[in-house]
């Protein structure tokens, strides 16, 4: 149906389906807006952007330019890693035209699911040429290594019936089959017990890849220690560093079956992705085996080049060249030599064998935020990588006045656990858009493997918008800055995700552990002939003692050399009152493999596990509503003690 205005311009009825559409494609850019700061335009132009078209809800290069070149002559199509939407430019405004109309709205099926595109014009694309990077020094991959027939007989070969002798930390790899030869690898602590060889050795159908390691100078010695792992899609492994004091420098790694994305990280931030494509061998020397972490993040496609790449097996972040990768089966064969004398490497700040014991009571105070900034990363970040699994294994059951607060939240609701660790109360209320970051790594890598979405990000700069989140929650994590103004800037930063009305539950461990004549669990479970395991913030699940003077000091180094004047941090005595508020609290880690030898019918007692040493501030009653009174716009809806800890909720105002 048709009428005219001013007798020349014609307005043409839309359909019900157009009307659709259109308020469709509205949405999808206003979210393209608000999210990612994307502008599109309504005046046709060479340019499109399409939403829901990208490599982060899964849609391939391959199945999209399939449908984009029945249109036209695509110039460039940007598909930037992560992202779910990519950017094109046709040769002609025309041939764009054409394209926006025919596939607006259009279903593809991709990778198992329906993705429905919404294309939009916009003035101009990013820049095609990504950050080009190189791998970590020392690092090689060696395409085709071995041949298909070969990949054949070696995955044939495997022997897959469950080891007897291996009792300890396997049984805690419930959805991965691993098998270990030499040496059994432990994953509590990626060492080996050199005094517990596996009856057998190396198996002889790894002799032909081994004699072509050491022909080829890849090796120097035959390796003695061998781990076998199968990889179902989904499944990873966290991002850590094979133990110096343990194993030589070069380590081998042969991927078979299936082709994967390892990621490597560097101490300073930088990281690298590396594809390890079937038959491919990995062979990690020097700064890349003893200085960067590697690991395998649990996902079902990886994001790959489409095409030629600066160098074997490096993924750029070029969006011109990205393209996803469905993960298959993946059997990897890793190989080791045993080290039999104390590390010499090169790198001393990440060496077990060079880091020199530092005394407990070493640290002092800081006294500005540099001070601040390397204490922490050493005596809270570095310890809760090295004690993550063990400490997640203590955190399971949710504190209940947490859980209410979280069940009081309105459903469609957007969470932020700030600080999350291992995730535990990301699932609380099914009915919320709950999201957690943290520090660790590790703690993260758990997060992942339970399905919760989180993310890497230091609570004091939370890579969110302003004013998205209805509630945040703190949970043990503000006692562990500092100094008070990276306590309120904490705080701060917590309520800027809020949105106005927004509230915010904060708890951070309270100086008075007995309060209105009621001991803390803490101080109430003092029981001298617990089993030791480690020291545990209040309203932990179990509590135990523990001798802050045995084993091993683990807390990273830290010169205090330059602040001799300045007061020490004291070591508290777990299960104690505190003596002063700003204390190193000990961690006595015993791992998996260490529980199982104790169960077993050996009578040599284990050896004590090392302890590591968590900086806390300790709170005073009144100290942390204060704190909360120093920052706008909120105001303190209530505060309470709960088993040890300080407690407020906090509303930003409307």
């Amino acid at each position: 149906m048709e009428s005219c205005l001013n007798g020349n311009v014609k307005l043409v009825k839309r359909s019900k389906e157009d009307k659709k559409l259109l308020r469709k494609q509205l949405k999808a850019s206003h979210t393209l807006l608000k999210h990612e700061g994307i502008n599109t335009t309504s005046l046709p132009t060479k340019s499109l952007v399409v939403a829901n078209g990208g490599l982060g809800n899964g849609m391939s290069r391959e199945t999209l330019q399939d449908v984009l070149k029945e249109s036209g002559c695509v110039e460039t199509l940007l598909m930037p890693p992560n992202k779910p939407y990519a950017f094109l430019t046709y040769a002609s405004a025309e041939e764009a035209q054409r394209c926006q109309a025919s596939l607006n709205g259009r279903q593809l099926q991709c990778q198992g699911q329906t993705l429905t595109l919404y294309l939009s014009f916009v003035e101009k694309v990013g820049s095609e040429s990504g950050v080009c990077t190189e791998l970590p020094p020392g690092l090689t991959v060696l395409e085709d290594f071995i041949s298909t027939e070969e990949e054949a007989g070696l995955l044939e070969a495997i022997d897959w019936a469950p080891q007897r002798a291996v009792v300890t930390v396997q049984k805690a790899l419930k959805h991965r089959r691993v098998k270990h030869y030499g040496y059994e690898f432990r994953y509590d602590n990626n060492n080996v017990d050199k005094d517990r060889p596996l009856p057998g050795g190396l198996p002889p159908f790894c002799d032909t890849v081994l004699e072509r390691c050491l022909r080829e100078n890849h090796i120097d010695v035959t390796p003695d220690q061998l781990t076998i792992n199968q990889y179902e899609p989904g499944q990873g492994i966290p991002p850590h560093v094979d133990t110096h004091s343990a194993f030589e420098d070069t380590i081998l790694s042969l991927s078979l079956g299936a082709k994967t994305v390892m990621d490597f990280r560097h101490p300073d931030g930088r990281s690298v992705a590396v594809v390890l494509p079937e038959r491919s061998l990995l062979v990690m020397k020097g700064e890349s085996r003893y200085l960067w972490t590697h690991g395998i993040t649990p996902r079902k496609f990886d994001v790959v080049p489409a095409g030629h790449t600066v160098s074997p097996g490096l993924v750029t972040s070029d969006p011109g060249d990205l393209t996803l990768s469905k993960r298959g089966t993946r059997t990897s064969f890793t190989f080791r030599r045993v080290r039999r004398t104390a590390c010499d490497c090169a790198y001393p700040s990440a060496c077990d064998s060079q880091r020199p014991p530092v005394a407990p009571s070493a640290p002092a105070l800081p006294q500005d935020d540099g001070d601040a900034s390397r204490l922490e990363a050493q005596y809270v970040h570095r310890v809760y990588e090295e004690i993550s699994s063990h400490f997640s294994s203590t955190r399971h059951s949710p504190w209940p006045r947490v859980s209410d607060f979280l069940r009081s939240l309105p459903p469609g609701a957007v969470l932020a656990d700030v600080g999350c660790g291992n995730g535990k109360y990301l699932g609380i209320n099914p009915h919320l858009w709950a999201m957690g970051c943290d520090r660790s790594h590790n703690l993260l890598q758990i997060c992942a493997d339970r399905g919760l979405q989180a993310f890497v990000s230091d609570a004091l700069d939370v890579p969110l918008r302003s004013g998205v989140c209805d509630a945040c929650i703190s949970i043990a994590v503000i006692h562990h800055f500092s100094t008070q103004e990276r306590r309120l800037a904490a705080v701060n930063e917590l309520v800027r995700l809020l949105k106005p009305g927004g509230r915010a539950l904060i708890y951070v461990w309270a100086l008075e552990q007995e309060y209105k004549k009621q001991r803390s669990k803490y101080l109430k479970e003092n029981n001298p002939e617990q089993e030791e395991e480690e020291g545990r913030g209040p309203g932990a699940e179990q509590i135990t003692q523990n001798d802050p003077d045995c084993g091993e000091v683990h807390a990273g180094k830290y010169d205090p050399s330059a602040q001799q004047a300045q007061p020490k941090l004291s070591v508290h005595t777990n299960r104690t009152e505190f003596n002063s508020q700003d204390l190193l609290v000990p961690w006595h880690l015993k791992g998996v493999a260490q529980k199982a030898c104790e169960t077993s019918a050996e009578s040599k007692p284990p050896a004590p596990g090392p302890v590591f040493h968590r900086y806390y501030h300790v709170f005073r009653e009144g100290e942390l509503e204060n704190l909360c009174r120093r920052v706008e716009n909120i105001t303190i809806q209530t505060s309470y003690h709960d088993q040890g800890n300080w407690c407020v909720i906090v509303g930003k105002a409307l």
